[in-house]
């Protein structure tokens, strides 16, 4: 059995729905939304690098790895304010940080 286009598609839009289905039940832990972002990201991702090797291009696998370099770089700049966050209220419930007002 060989993997086709539509295999990775599939798994690309099982991950998005995964993800998405992780934001909208967990919306008190900022970690687990944090994680659903990134499991959305590495969706797309997935779906960039198929069609990119099914139509022989490499922009797209190109532009994949543009986006993991933000996307680490968001990640590390998330969890530097979650722990600042947990260091001052020693909670990260997104119900208690409603006085995030600059």
């Amino acid at each position: 059995m060989t993997l086709t286009l539509g295999h990775f598609l599939s798994l690309g839009a099982i991950l998005f729905a995964l993800s998405v289905i992780g934001i909208f039940l967990n919306r008190k832990n900022l970690i687990v939304l944090l994680m659903a972002i990134e499991l959305m990201l590495l969706a797309v991702n997935t779906n960039f690098v198929a069609f990119s090797h099914y139509l022989g291009d490499m922009h797209g696998q190109i532009f994949v790895f543009f986006i993991l370099t933000v996307a680490a770089a968001e990640s590390a700049i998330g969890l530097a304010i979650l722990v600042l966050l947990f260091r001052t209220r020693s909670s990260i419930n997104v119900d208690e940080l409603n006085t995030l007002k600059g």
